[in-house]
């Protein structure tokens, strides 16, 4: 149901739509499962990075292995996001939005490049990555674990928020024609966050393939 909007609220400068859906209450395992959820069923994923005189670039990738709160990829060494994370340190941030039911979670951290050496490639490279890079025809470039192309990138979290709706499609319309008629705030979800020491926490039980 919508909620009343205070003036407390206004007078504190709060958004109501981030304060009446906040969740800092549920434990910190059940958090990370139902972030994993929504990843991990979404598999696609906004990739951003800092790019120099620019400011921040996305293009959606694959995510070839989730390790805990962690995500690696594979990607084409010749890409300019390489540059990118090069360049400024490192930092990235990483999104996936369900538009059915609305729900999204956001990762901000550092992206780990590794060279085609990194045993980890052939653990989670699958033969579709082959239609992405082409086969040059030489034995080498053929867009396999070994193609020199071939680069990991391994993005360790720092900071995580997502959103998890708490009504079905049907009653999020009703809640947002409800809230518009009346002046209520909306309430349509949960909004949670990860910060470090809980992700250091989570990361030391679950990761397998994290260097």
């Amino acid at each position: 149901m919508p909620a009343e909007l205070s003036k407390s609220e206004v007078t504190k400068g709060q958004d109501p739509s981030v304060t009446k859906q906040y969740d800092d209450s549920t434990p910190t395992e059940q958090k990370f499962e139902e972030m994993y959820a929504i990843a991990d069923k979404l598999k696609i994923c906004m990739f951003g990075s800092a790019r120099s005189g620019i400011g921040p670039v996305s293009r959606a990738m694959a995510v070839a292995k989730r390790s805990g709160p962690d995500f690696l990829f594979l990607a084409n060494a010749n890409s300019q996001k390489f540059d990118d994370l090069e360049s400024n340190l490192s930092l990235c941030q990483i999104a996936f939005h369900d538009s059915t039911t609305q729900d999204w979670v956001c990762i901000s951290g550092e992206a780990v490049a590794t060279s085609n050496d990194d045993k980890r490639i052939k653990e989670i490279y699958n033969p579709s990555v082959k239609a992405w890079f082409g086969d040059l025809g030489d034995g080498k470039h053929d867009g396999g674990p070994e193609d020199p192309r071939v680069k990991l990138i391994e993005v360790r979290a720092k900071y995580i928020s997502y959103w998890k709706h708490t009504v079905s499609s049907e009653g999020y319309g009703k809640e947002l024609k409800e809230a518009t008629e009346s002046g209520k705030v909306a309430q349509t979800g949960t909004l949670r966050q990860m910060k470090q020491d809980e992700i250091e926490q989570i990361r030391s039980k679950q990761s397998s393939l994290t260097s």
